[in-house]
C-alpha cells in the first residue's frame, strides 16, 4: 500500500491529475477541501466541530483536520493507497500524517510537487475564476496572497520531505496529458 502526498500552489493541478492518478493505480484521492465539505453537509460529529471553528472566523485545529483524514483512510483500506491532495499543508501537519500513518503500519511514500511559475498559475486560476463560482479565484490579489501564504506555511515541506528523499518535483505545465505521464513515471518506479 503506497501513500502519496500530491501538493503544489493553488492552480498547480493538484485536483485534476488526482482524477487520473486516482483511477490509474487504485487510490483513494483525499483531499482536505471534499473531506472538510462532506462533514460540514453531512453535520458529521467532526463537521460541528469544524463549524464551531470556521463559524468565528479561525482556522480548523491540526488534530480535528487530522481525525477527518483518518476516518477517510480507515473507510478505504481496500484501495492499493492514498493521494493526499491539501494536506499537509505544514510541518506540524506532516508530522501528524506520519504519526497517524504509522499507527497503520503505514508511512508516506513520496510526495510529488507540481512546479510552475506563478504568473502562469495565476492567469489557470482567474481562468478557473469564470466558471468556479469561488471569489477567491477571481481576484488576482487574492490569489498572490494565497502563493504568499504557501511559500511561507507549505514550501517548507519541500525540504522536509528532501531530507527523507521523499520529494519529487514535476513540471506541471504542459498538457494534462502529458503532466499526468510525468507523474506516472515517478509513481511507477515507488
Amino acid at each position: 500500500m503506497i501513500a502519496i502526498v500530491l501538493f503544489g500552489k493553488p492552480g498547480a493541478g493538484k485536483g485534476t491529475q488526482a482524477e487520473f492518478l486516482k483511477e490509474k493505480y487504485n487510490l483513494t484521492h483525499i483531499s482536505t477541501g471534499d473531506v472538510f465539505r462532506y462533514n460540514l453537509k453531512n453535520d458529521t460529529d467532526l463537521g460541528k466541530q469544524a463549524r464551531v471553528y470556521m463559524d468565528n472566523g479561525e482556522l480548523v485545529p491540526d488534530e480535528l483536520t487530522i481525525n477527518m483524514l483518518k476516518a477517510e483512510v480507515e473507510k478505504n483500506m481496500d484501495k492499493a493507497g492514498f493521494l493526499f491532495d491539501g494536506f499537509p499543508r505544514t510541518i506540524p501537519q506532516a508530522d501528524a500524517l506520519d504519526a497517524f500513518l504509522k499507527s497503520i503500519n503505514l508511512e508516506v511514500t513520496a510526495t510529488v510537487g507540481l512546479e510552475a511559475n506563478d504568473d502562469v498559475l495565476v492567469a489557470r486560476i482567474l481562468e478557473r475564476g469564470k466558471t468556479s463560482g469561488r471569489a477567491d479565484d477571481q481576484d488576482e490579489a487574492k490569489i498572490r496572497t494565497r502563493y504568499e501564504e504557501y511559500n511561507e506555511k507549505t514550501a517548507p515541506l519541500i525540504e522536509f520531505y528532501k531530507t527523507q528523499d521523499k520529494y519529487y518535483a514535476v513540471d506541471g505545465i504542459g498538457t494534462v496529458a502529458e503532466v499526468t505521464q510525468r507523474l506516472s513515471n515517478i509513481i511507477d518506479k515507488l
